[in-house]
């Protein structure tokens, strides 16, 4: 089912590109709804074509991009968000407001089409939005991204940070371990005093000879080819996540 969107920006050359990048995605199909020029518009426009998403500009006329996600978020359905500015210095603003994602212009292709993918991910089985899930802030060089936790394969502390591991890449993360644990414990097993790993991804628990540390245990997960460590202390949650 093709993605309803809604280009809203104050410059028609602008709302014009993004038509002309929309019309080139196939993955996953859309189909543009309309467009507006000021918030206004855009309350208009949805209450009488409702969008799965809104292509949204920060800096316009009356009510700025930033406040009026604010009030999108009340609307049913609520439409995903994905901002698309010229300015990177409202991302952590836009990431709060549960925003899919955050597109600087000039937009590419290849990255509008993973922010509507995410849009498109985030969408029940039935068609209605379910919102983006749990998920970390990370900001890094300079930008912020959000990772959603159903793709974090581990947890680890290093150092002062955290290695946040997906499937694809590694995140640092400016944070305590042991937050995570307590605020996550549903999706997270920790399996040794610095690591975590996603509940879902525990594929095997397998014993392991090291020559200086002796026997010990280390867990395989899906996603991912190493293997950690798991103190014996933890064991037992391990095995129980594993048959759960």
């Amino acid at each position: 089912m093709a993605l309803k969107v809604l280009i809203v920006d104050d410059e028609a050359l602008a709302r014009s590109r993004l038509r002309t990048l929309l019309g080139d995605c196939t993955e996953p199909p859309v189909e543009i709804v309309g467009e507006a020029g000021n918030a206004v518009q855009t309350m208009e426009q949805l209450q009488r074509t409702p969008a799965d998403v809104v292509l949204l500009d920060i800096h316009m006329p009356g009510t700025d991009g930033v406040t009026l996600a604010a009030h999108l978020r009340d609307l049913q359905p609520r439409p995903a968000v994905v901002f698309v500015t010229a300015h990177a210095e409202h991302a952590l603003a836009a990431f709060e407001l549960e925003a899919v994602d955050y597109l600087t212009k000039p937009v590419r292709l290849e990255r509008l089409q993973q922010a509507l993918q995410k849009a498109q991910r985030q969408r029940g089985a039935d068609g209605e939005a379910t919102g983006p899930g749990e998920s970390l802030i990370i900001q890094e060089r300079g930008r912020s991204e959000r990772v959603a936790l159903s793709d974090v394969i581990y947890l680890k502390a290093e150092l002062k940070y955290i290695t946040v591991r997906t499937a694809e890449k590694e995140h640092i993360f400016d944070g305590a371990l042991s937050d995570l644990e307590q605020k996550y414990a549903h999706l997270f097993v920790r399996v040794h005093r610095n690591a975590l790993v996603a509940r879902h991804r525990v594929r095997a628990v397998e014993k392991h000879n090291d020559p200086v540390e002796g026997e010990g245990w280390m867990v395989r997960l899906d996603g991912v080819d190493e293997r950690l460590a798991v103190s014996r202390r933890q064991l037992a949650a391990v095995r129980e996540a594993l048959v759960s």
